[in-house]
Formats: C-alpha cells, sequence, structure tokens
C-alpha cells in the first residue's frame, strides 16, 4: 500500500518502525539506515510512524486580518453573491483584495460553493455572436399606489446595456415612440431588434388589410431588421425576460412606491447604475458602458456619436 510522506523525510515507516522496536545503539542505527544520529533519536521518543503536521498549529489568514476576514465570511453568508460580484462589493471596504485572495479565504472557510437552489438545470446553448446594435425588446407591467403602469424594457444582445421607459398604456403608438426614444439615446446604430408577437410591435391576423404598422414604419426609416419570436416560445427573446425580472427584484418587488414619480426616478437610477456599475462575467468584468467605450476604440464604424460625449438621462 502506498505511503504519503514529507518531502523532506528521509525513512519510510519500515525503517521508522525498525528504529522504534531494536535495541542497538543510535550511532549503530544510523549507520544502517543512512541517517543522522537525531532523527533516530527523534524517532525513538515518538508513538507512531506518521509524519508530524507541518505548518502553523493554528492556520491564520496572511493577507486578510482577522477582522477583515471577518467580514468576507459574513458578508458572503448574508448576500449569496457569486466570487465576482463579492469581490467588486468588498474591494472598496478592502482595497488590496484579489480574486485569488478571496476565494482561499471562502475555500478555507468552507463557503466557496453556493448553495444549489432548484432541480436538475436545463442544459443552456449560447447566443449566436453578434455586433453591437442587436436589441431585445419586451414589455412589462408594474403598479404603485397609484395604479398600474407598462414598462418597455431594451437590452443589447452583445454590450448587454439597458434602456427602459414607464408608459400609462402600452399601445402600438407608445411602442414606436419607445423605439424613436432608444435610437436617439443609443449611441451606436441599431441594426436589429427582436420583439414578442403583441400587437404592439406586429399586426394582428385580422389587420391584414391596415397599412403598414407604425413599429415596423419605425424600423425601415432607420434601416432596422425586425425580427418576431416565435410564438409560444418566450425563452427566444430570453435576455430582456430576464433583464424584466432583474428590474422588479430591485425595484418594485423589493420596495412600496406612494407615487408613479417614485417608482420612475428609482427606476432610472438602477439603470444607469446597472449600465456604469455593475461589472458582468459575461463581458470580462467590464460594465456595458465600458464594454461600448472598448467597442468605440476599435469599431469606431459603428458609431453616430462618440459615446463618452453622450451620457444617458438624467445627466443630460
Amino acid at each position: 500500500m502506498g505511503q504519503v510522506l514529507h518531502g523532506c523525510a528521509r525513512t519510510t515507516e519500515a525503517v521508522r518502525r525498525a528504529i522504534q522496536l531494536q535495541q542497538e545503539s543510535v550511532r549503530t542505527l544510523a549507520r544502517r539506515f543512512g541517517v543522522s544520529p537525531t532523527t533516530v533519536q527523534n524517532w525513538r521518543k515518538r508513538a507512531t510512524t506518521t509524519d508530524a503536521p507541518m505548518g502553523p498549529k493554528e492556520p491564520r489568514f496572511t493577507v486578510l486580518t482577522p477582522e477583515q476576514e471577518a467580514i468576507v465570511i459574513a458578508f458572503r453568508r448574508h448576500t449569496l453573491l457569486p466570487l465576482d460580484d463579492c469581490l467588486y462589493a468588498l474591494q472598496p471596504t478592502i482595497p488590496h483584495l484579489t480574486r485569488s485572495t478571496l476565494h482561499r479565504c471562502l475555500e478555507r472557510c468552507g463557503i466557496s460553493r453556493l448553495p444549489q437552489v432548484g432541480g436538475d438545470k436545463p442544459a443552456r446553448q449560447r447566443f449566436a455572436t453578434y455586433p453591437i446594435g442587436y436589441f431585445h425588446i419586451d414589455l412589462a407591467e408594474v403598479s404603485t399606489e397609484e395604479g398600474k403602469l407598462r414598462l418597455f424594457v431594451a437590452i443589447d444582445r452583445t454590450s448587454k446595456l439597458a434602456f427602459v421607459r414607464l408608459v400609462p398604456s402600452a399601445g402600438k403608438t407608445e411602442a414606436a415612440q419607445f423605439l424613436r426614444e432608444l435610437i436617439e439615446a443609443i449611441p451606436y446604430r441599431i441594426h436589429t431588434v427582436l420583439t414578442d408577437n403583441g400587437v404592439q410591435f406586429t399586426p394582428r391576423e385580422q389587420d391584414i388589410w391596415d397599412t403598414e404598422h407604425i413599429f415596423d414604419r419605425v424600423c425601415r426609416q432607420h434601416g432596422i431588421e425586425h425580427r418576431l419570436t416565435k410564438i409560444n416560445h418566450p425563452w427566444t427573446n430570453g435576455q430582456v425576460e430576464r433583464m424584466n425580472r432583474t428590474i422588479k427584484d430591485a425595484t418594485v418587488k423589493r420596495y412600496h412606491y406612494d407615487t408613479h414619480e417614485q417608482l420612475r426616478s428609482h427606476l432610472q437610477l438602477f439603470v444607469d447604475a446597472y449600465n456604469h456599475a455593475r461589472r458582468l462575467k459575461t463581458l470580462r468584468n467590464l460594465t456595458p458602458n465600458e464594454f461600448i467605450h472598448q467597442t468605440w476604440t476599435k469599431e469606431p464604424e459603428r458609431f453616430r456619436l462618440d459615446p463618452s460625449h453622450h451620457t444617458p438621462e438624467p445627466y443630460t
């Protein structure tokens, strides 16, 4: 059976056992087994033949202080955020914290893996690669003390830039106006939009004798390809569906709003923070705004405005 010995060990378990059992002199045993007399004396004093544990008696962190380690552990257990999100949130408090240091701390404390929620996860399929300018658009419903509002949400498939608008009602005119505002707010050219088959975005079957849908007209005027999801296939537009849930989790599901204006103000603050401060793993730890500026240096022909001179509302 194999033995796991210390890297600097000069004896095996059989040699150690022989040293402990034989009554010969220390010098004689040292010559026989090719070790120093001190080694023979040490093994005669021990009751076992296994290596003694090396290192400090009590494990301790050499990079983080005990107080900083306690902060990291409490933050992870309270928020259950992924490793990268914990890193970005804790770095302002612990400036010298690195990703590897954080991982070792969580690993040593047994909380490096987040608990699994739910059952088996479905297999994920990667989206096809597109240049920036491919937007997913969807509609959601939110409410305040004053009543219900409709929320238009758009997110770029590549840059993950988000754009939202709250409206009292959502018809095809409001959808067309939302698209115009989106085109005006984005510093680069939009080449494709993907929507569901709602009446806000496409004509109904019984409206085949009507003129061109106003949403399609706005797309044609700006050279945008309008794509539709398959009927009863909402996961085709999954990116914006997930963004809808993220927005609701951060606003109406967490806070109560007395007025529509309170919700509108908080929603804009959240979207600005997401676009300018939220680092995303899919963007290699860049924010959507940083990714856009990086693309501007590589592919300036896709832009109609310098993104550094075109800051979204409410700063304009």
